[in-house]
């Protein structure tokens, strides 16, 4: 039966610090992005619930299909953030 071996040094990827800072900028960039878009979700909810409660699409209210594009829109997000951090190769 294998054994860990804790004495393996670990390696350790050295990060240019341009690269590090150009990711940070554009997940920053889409999280604002994000929260704005939760933010109207969660305005509409405190603010105005009957807007909320309209019929919207296919007999779903604006509530459900708001967050169920808000969960669409993190995946989309998370894929731009994915493809703008690639290494180039």
């Amino acid at each position: 039966m294998a054994s860990l071996d804790f004495k393996t040094p670990v390696i350790r990827e050295q990060e240019d610090a341009m690269v590090v800072a150009h990711n940070t900028r554009i997940g920053l960039v889409l999280f604002a992005i994000y929260v704005v878009f939760y933010g109207g979700f969660m305005a509409l909810s405190a603010f105005w619930p009957e807007v909320m409660r309209k019929p919207f699409a296919g007999g779903a209210n604006l509530a459900v299909v708001y967050g169920f594009a808000l969960i669409a829109a993190a995946l989309v997000l998370a894929l731009v953030y994915m493809r703008l951090c690639r290494k180039s190769k």
